[in-house]
């Protein structure tokens, strides 16, 4: 694969399980120093147990993302560990159905909450500290990368999952705008919009809807679903390298289905 991530500094949230957990293995396969963030305690210490034997070092982070408190505690944990950060990778998303007229439970200012602003908070202070470390980059040197997992429900019009819909297409136009941003300090932010991958959301859909893995395959040009690794491996693309003249892209990773999607429910 891709050695110019190795010895990298990486940080994956959401990392205890699915799409994030896959990401994380991925980058310690290939050499990488990665801190894995996820507020399921047990869990993450199991997923960061078992990739100690891996090329790359692999320490777990838990917390609540939401609160600021812990994402300086998060930055101080890599600093402490491998003195630099050099990729972040924000994989932690929620999905929950809402209700378009009532959003009576919060639904929508929740979803904004973790797949929008916790993402900002957390490039905003990975940032600082990329910059703080290379004071000395030359103008065209590409000091760090920033990827976003997003999803193909940013251009799908799902009433039921309004809120979900509308903070993937936020996070896509963050993606875009902080691209921008961050170019002058040699700062790359693209994005992965996933869709028809066996994630652990899907894992759990397909429980309550027999017809389900039947449905996505059907309206998949590939004839399949995919795996998370598939999208791990296009996370290592745009943060190494091999992309550094990438930037403010959204990559989508769904095996075609968002060219002829009739499927009302996310595959991921």
């Amino acid at each position: 694969m891709n050695s110019s991530v190795s010895e990298k500094t990486v940080i994956v949230t959401g990392a205890a399980n699915g799409i994030g957990l896959a990401i994380a293995r991925r980058f310690v396969e290939l050499g990488s120093n990665v801190v894995l963030a996820d507020k399921d305690e047990k869990r993450l210490a199991i997923e960061v147990e078992a990739l100690q034997k891996g090329v790359g070092q692999a320490i777990g982070y838990h917390g609540n993302l939401q609160e600021k408190l812990t994402i300086n505690n998060l930055m101080a944990t890599t600093i402490d560990a491998f003195e630099s950060i050099d990729i972040l990778v924000n994989a932690s998303r929620q999905i929950l159905p809402s209700d378009p007229l009532l959003d009576k439970d919060g639904v929508f200012e929740q979803l904004m909450q973790q797949n929008v602003t916790v993402n900002l908070r957390l490039a905003q202070a990975v940032v600082k500290r990329m910059i703080a470390h290379t004071p000395d980059r030359s103008k065209d040197e590409v000091i760090g990368s920033i990827v976003n997992l997003s999803s193909i429900a940013a251009t799908r019009t799902m009433p039921k999952l309004m809120a979900y819909s509308v903070s993937s297409a936020a996070l896509d136009q963050l993606t875009r705008s902080l691209a921008v941003a961050f170019a002058d300090h040699g700062i790359r932010v693209n994005g992965i919009a996933i869709g028809s991958l066996m994630s652990a959301s899907l894992r759990e859909s397909m429980k309550d809807n027999d017809d389900l893995h039947g449905m996505i395959e059907a309206a998949t040009p590939l004839g399949h679903i995919g795996e998370a690794d598939e999208a791990a491996d296009a996370v290592v693309f745009l943060a190494s390298s091999r992309a550094n003249f990438i930037t403010g892209q959204i990559l989508t990773v769904d095996g075609g289905r968002s060219l002829i999607d009739t499927v009302t429910i996310p595959a991921h």
